[in-house]
């Protein structure tokens, strides 16, 4: 297991000391940590998904409202 040194402001510290009294920081800590990176992960994907949606975007022809439309009546029963 590896040791970590992070400063952080005096009153962060005493809030988290306060807030997560009697339980084991390390694995507080540890947790928010993978909080964190699981996060990450997720807002690289959203944004891999969002770029990769408005590529396909920029490749397709415009398409009128009347079109859609017309379209979305065809399909209705």
């Amino acid at each position: 297991m590896a040791t970590v040194n992070f400063s952080v402001p005096d009153k962060i510290k005493e809030a988290f000391n306060k807030a997560f009294a009697g339980e084991n920081k390390s694995a507080v800590l540890s947790r928010l940590m993978k909080e964190a990176v699981g996060e990450r992960e997720r807002r690289r994907r959203r944004v891999a998904a969002i770029a990769a949606v408005l590529a396909i975007r920029r490749t397709q022809r415009p398409v009128s409202e009347g079109r859609v439309r017309q379209v979305r009546v065809k399909g209705r029963p």
